[in-house]
């Protein structure tokens, strides 16, 4: 058997980690595919009422887009085996990822104070609330992540070689800036 046909198969191959993250995107597009649906199909019940999102909004927006900038050239450090750029950039990305957190508390905190909450006819609010509080959620769980590999690159555990963990972080964060882009046009539109 050519060794050379083997090791090229092989490295074709999609790592087990990055499958499973696959398959964890595609459940999660799938969860907020049934939510953004439910919205949709509600919204056309009589008592339904819209809100204007606060513009804090935005400013989470252009943070989480400004983090997969920032995941890029992240990964690009570590790629290059530039440790020291990797580190602070992927730094970087976790602060950004918890000021874009604090910056949606903030806005839960605005809608909350004009009205828009759990209780009464309108379900427009408890979607959002769920919708967005749920995204949150998984980017809570992205941040915890990167501070794991954070700590792990200064405490030398972070193998220079293996690249995959960084790429395995990079696909999921770049998954929740994307999801954040496709709620916020969803919420514009029809919130």
């Amino acid at each position: 058997m050519n060794t050379s046909i083997v090791s090229e198969q092989q490295h074709r191959r999609l790592h087990p980690h990055k499958f499973a993250l696959w398959v964890a995107i595609a459940s999660i597009l799938m969860m907020f595919a049934g939510l953004t649906s439910a919205f949709i199909v509600k919204s056309n019940q009589s008592g339904w009422r819209t809100f204007v999102l606060p513009n804090i909004f935005w400013v989470s927006t252009v943070l989480i887009l400004t983090s997969s900038l920032t995941m890029l050239m992240a990964i690009r450090a570590f790629k290059n085996r530039a440790l020291q750029q990797y580190r602070r950039i992927l730094g970087v990305t976790f602060l950004l990822g918890v000021a874009f957190v604090i910056c949606q508390v903030i806005g839960f905190e605005q809608l909350w104070n004009n009205n828009v909450q759990f209780k009464g006819a309108s379900g427009a609010g408890q979607f959002f609330y769920a919708i967005a509080g749920l995204h949150a959620v998984h980017v809570i769980g992205g941040i915890i992540a990167l501070l794991v590999i954070f700590l792990k690159s200064i405490t030398g555990k972070t193998k220079s070689y293996d690249a995959v963990p960084v790429e395995v972080m990079g696909m999921y964060w770049h998954f929740v800036d994307l999801l954040w882009l496709y709620l916020m046009i969803f919420f514009m539109i029809l919130g």
